[in-house]
C-alpha cells in the first residue's frame, strides 16, 4: 500500500493545473479518493470530522446491493433453462454463468456512460468528481428487465444523468432519484421494453450456455398475470426470487440482506423502509375488504403485493435514498408510509401498469421537502406555543 501511495504521489503533479496531464485532473483525483481517505477536510459548515467519507458510505451500499445481484444473475440463467426445459439437466455454475454474461453488458455500459458523463462534466467545471453514481450505476442494470437492448439502456443512462443529477447540480441536489428516472425514461419513451410478455426472459444462447427459446415465447411478471388472467396463488419462489422480474427486484431473502447491511451500519433509515411496508400492507388490506370484487389485483393478499414486482426492492434501496427522501424523523414515517399507499393505489387503479413503486417514489420525492418543512413548521409553532404558555 505504502508502495502504491508513492507512486500516485510522484504521477501526481502531472495532472495537477500546470501538468502536461491536467485534463485528466478530475478523473485522478476521482480514482485517488477512491483508493484513499481523503487527507483534506472542510474548512467550514463541518461539525464532526472523520474518516468515513461519502466514497466508504457509497461502496457500503455497494457491498448491499450484492445479494439482490448475484441472485438476479442466477434467476436469469434459471429462467432461461426453465423455459427451455433443460432446467434438470444444467448444472448450477451454467446457470450462473448464463446469467452473469447476459448481465456483465448491462452493468459495464451503466458505468461507462454515467461515469463518462459525470468526469466530463466534473473537468468542465473544474470539481472533483462526485461518488453517487457508483451506486445509481450500480442499480440501473438491476430495476430493469435483462433484455433491455444495449442502445435504450445507454440512452436511458445518459438522460438521467444529465437531466436528473448534473442540470440540478451534481451529486446531493438532485430531487428525484436517477436511477428510477432512467427507469421512467425506459417506460415512458419505450413501454414496450419494459412492460411486455417477452421482455423478462433471455430467449438465446450466450457463448454455447443456455437455450434458445421459441420465437413466439411468452412469460409474464407475477404482477403481470393477476392483472391480466386474475390472480395467481402465493408461491415460496416468490419469497426466494425463481419467478421473472427486473434483475434485482425478485428475490426477497436477497434484498432483506441488503436490507440488514443498510440499517445495520445506519446508512437508511428503517423508519422509511418499516412505514413504506406499513403504508402498503394498510392500503392492499383497505382494498380487499373494500375494493372491486372483479379486480384481481384489488383481491390480492396484502403480504403477497409486498413480495411481488419491485415494492420491497424500492423500500429498501430506493426510498430510503438520503438525497431525494425525507430527513426529518417523523417526516420519514410520513413520506414511507404515503409511498406504500401510492404504489399499491396505482397498482390497483391502473391495472395496465401493475407495478406501481415507481411512480410511487419519484411522486414522494417532489414532496419530500415539503413534508420536512411543515415538520419544522409544526415543531416551531410546539415550541412558540410552549415559550407563550411558560411565560
Amino acid at each position: 500500500m505504502d508502495q502504491l501511495r508513492k507512486f500516485i504521489n510522484k504521477i501526481k503533479p502531472n495532472v495537477m493545473e500546470g501538468g502536461k496531464f491536467h485534463a485528466f485532473r478530475s478523473l485522478f483525483e476521482g480514482f485517488e479518493s477512491f483508493l484513499f481517505v481523503p487527507n483534506t477536510t472542510s474548512k467550514s459548515g463541518v461539525n464532526i470530522h472523520d474518516s468515513f467519507d461519502s466514497k466508504r458510505l457509497m461502496i457500503l451500499v455497494v457491498i448491499a446491493l450484492c445479494p439482490a445481484m448475484l441472485f438476479g444473475m442466477y434467476n436469469v440463467g434459471y429462467q432461461n433453462v426453465l423455459a427451455g426445459g433443460e432446467l434438470a439437466t444444467t448444472g448450477f455454475w451454467e446457470i450462473f454463468g448464463y446469467g452473469f454474461l447476459a448481465y456483465l453488458p448491462n452493468i459495464i455500459l451503466s458505468y461507462l456512460v454515467g461515469l463518462g458523463i459525470e468526469f466530463t462534466v466534473a473537468q468542465w467545471k473544474g470539481e472533483e468528481i462526485h461518488e453517487g453514481y457508483l451506486v445509481t450505476g450500480f442499480i440501473i442494470p438491476l430495476i430493469i428487465p435483462i433484455t433491455t437492448p444495449w442502445w435504450i439502456l445507454v440512452l436511458a443512462t445518459a438522460f438521467a444523468v444529465i437531466f436528473a443529477k448534473e442540470i440540478f447540480g451534481g451529486t446531493g441536489m438532485n430531487i428525484f432519484n436517477v436511477a428510477l428516472i432512467a427507469r421512467a425514461f425506459i417506460f415512458f419513451a419505450y413501454p414496450s421494453v419494459i412492460s411486455g410478455d417477452k421482455v423478462w426472459v433471455m430467449d438465446h444462447k450466450i457463448l454455447g450456455l443456455g437455450c434458445n427459446l421459441p420465437d413466439g415465447f411468452t412469460c409474464a411478471t407475477a404482477l403481470g398475470q393477476t392483472a391480466t388472467t386474475g390472480n395467481i396463488p402465493f408461491d415460496w419462489n416468490m419469497i426466494w426470487g425463481f419467478i421473472p422480474g427486473s434483475v434485482g427486484e425478485t428475490s426477497i431473502i436477497a434484498i432483506a440482506l441488503g436490507a440488514l447491511i443498510l440499517i445495520g451500519t445506519g446508512i437508511s433509515s428503517w423508519k422509511t423502509t418499516l412505514s413504506v411496508f406499513a403504508g402498503g400492507a394498510l392500503m392492499a388490506f383497505i382494498f380487499n375488504k373494500c375494493g372491486a370484487t372483479d379486480n384481481a389485483v384489488a383481491m390480492m393478499p396484502w403480504y403477497q403485493h409486498l413480495v411481488l414486482g419491485g415494492f420491497a426492492f424500492g423500500a429498501v434501496f430506493m426510498a430510503t435514498d438520503p438525497v431525494t427522501s425525507a430527513r426529518t424523523e417523523t417526516g420519514k414515517w410520513i413520506y414511507g408510509f404515503l409511498i406504500g399507499v401510492m404504489a399499491i393505489l396505482i397498482r390497483v387503479a391502473n391495472p395496465g401498469y401493475p407495478e406501481g413503486m415507481m411512480l410511487a417514489i419519484l411522486l414522494m420525492n417532489l414532496f419530500a421537502p415539503l413534508i420536512d418543512h411543515c415538520v419544522y413548521q409544526a415543531n416551531i409553532s410546539r415550541r412558540v406555543k410552549r415559550i407563550a404558555k411558560n411565560k
